[in-house]
């Protein structure tokens, strides 16, 4: 399925053999030969993959054991190049795809889809609730159903919404992310809404950069562009084909890291390449998309490019944006200065496919910042439906 700007396997989780249904090194095995990883060529070709992290995911979904959920929802961040499989975090671009999923699986009450449809309308919304079990939060999807001419209840996948970094128009689907950070703890790790971290030894020309740390949708580094010596307009090719910036953001990453405490030291970031996610803002600025579409600064608040599994995304992860709503909407982040600050209770940022809208609602609580809720709209299809051959001897 396409979910978002990403497209990934899904499986439900009792089609898998038996003893990949599990955690552990059947699974992994398993769910790198369906994709294609590692693959030394970076292209997966022996897989389902296509050569980017965008496309190197893996979705499990059940039935959820939880009364107020329907779905439990699994991601596996596939490296390409490594024989490993991040589990540590969410993908908000494939969470579009997740309720339609569920529906179509059989794994959503069939009474609540029927109960959902409105007779005197052409289309109607099937509100799925969802359990991430990567991070332990609740997602709500609002997926648009209807009647076929056969008097069955379909997923509605076509529609006139056009979502920049996916080539076509699809069917809305607006997903709301229910208190995604824990409420014993602060969105912002470190209990600062602006760091100072040591960047000695990165590369880069001071040894030390600001930032503004966080743990919203998935925990993400926001720093200025220009500290970074970039404008905030780059797109893949301005950043991707340069090995020695690779490393030395990658040098960054891991530093910040730790800082923010999800590290002891920046060996343990090779083991999870997933997070932190590393992002750098400006202010609203013109640019040309990657499809060449002219994006005005007029038409947003600020830019924003972010980095996947040791690549600038093409568009924006969904995770990310969450982590771009949270810090926009709090006053004094960097990413709320960069949207020209104040009281913000959405933003529309520019990224290298064109731009994305995000509300959010932020409060400070017993000296915490929380976020209550993000929202954003995104799409969803099915690519196809079918069976996939895995070497018995791979898993």
């Amino acid at each position: 399925m396409r979910g978002g700007t990403s497209k990934g396997t899904f499986f439900k989780l009792s089609d898998l053999p038996e003893r990949c249904q599990v955690a552990g090194e059947s699974r992994d095995k398993f769910l790198l030969r369906v994709i294609g990883s590692p693959d030394p060529y970076g292209k997966q070709i022996d897989g389902l993959g296509n050569g980017s992290s965008s496309t190197s995911k893996t979705v499990i979904l059940s039935a959820s054991d939880k009364s107020d959920h329907d779905v439990n929802y699994l991601f596996g961040q596939v490296n390409i190049a490594k024989p490993m499989i991040d589990w540590a975090g969410n993908c908000g671009n494939l969470t579009a795809a997740v309720g339609a999923c569920a529906i179509n699986m059989g794994l959503v009450d069939a009474d609540k889809i029927a109960n959902s449809i409105d007779e005197n309308a052409e289309s109607s919304i099937c509100e799925v609730r969802i359990w991430q079990e990567n991070i332990g939060k609740t997602i709500i999807a609002h997926v648009p159903i209807y009647k076929d001419a056969n008097n069955k209840v379909q997923v509605q996948e076509t529609g006139d919404f056009e979502l920049d970094g996916v080539t076509f128009p699809a069917a809305e689907v607006k997903i709301e992310f229910i208190d995604p950070v824990d409420a014993t703890s602060d969105m912002f790790p470190t209990g600062n809404l602006v760091d100072e971290f040591d960047v000695s030894g990165c590369g880069l020309n001071a040894d030390s950069i600001k930032a503004t740390f966080i743990t919203a949708g998935i925990p993400t580094i926001f720093m200025k562009a220009e500290d970074l010596g970039f404008t905030g307009t780059e797109l893949q090719g301005d950043i991707n084909s340069d090995s020695e910036l690779l490393t030395k953001l990658e040098k960054i990453r891991a530093t910040g890291g730790v800082a923010m405490g999800l590290f002891k030291d920046v060996s343990e970031a090779q083991t999870s390449q997933h997070i932190p996610k590393i992002a750098w803002v400006g202010a609203a600025q013109s640019y040309i998309a990657s499809s060449g579409k002219s994006v005005n600064a007029s038409e947003i608040d600020l830019v924003v490019r972010a980095m996947s599994m040791g690549q600038l995304h093409h568009a924006m992860m969904g995770t990310a944006a969450v982590a771009i709503a949270a810090a926009a909407t709090t006053q004094g982040t960097l990413v709320n200065q960069a949207a020209g600050a104040g009281e913000l209770t959405e933003v529309r940022f520019g990224h290298p496919s064109g731009t994305l809208l995000v509300g959010g609602k932020t409060e400070l609580v017993d000296g915490r910042w929380q976020a209550k809720k993000v929202s954003m709209s995104r799409s969803a299809r099915r690519i196809m439906v079918g069976e996939i051959f895995v070497p018995a001897d791979a898993f």
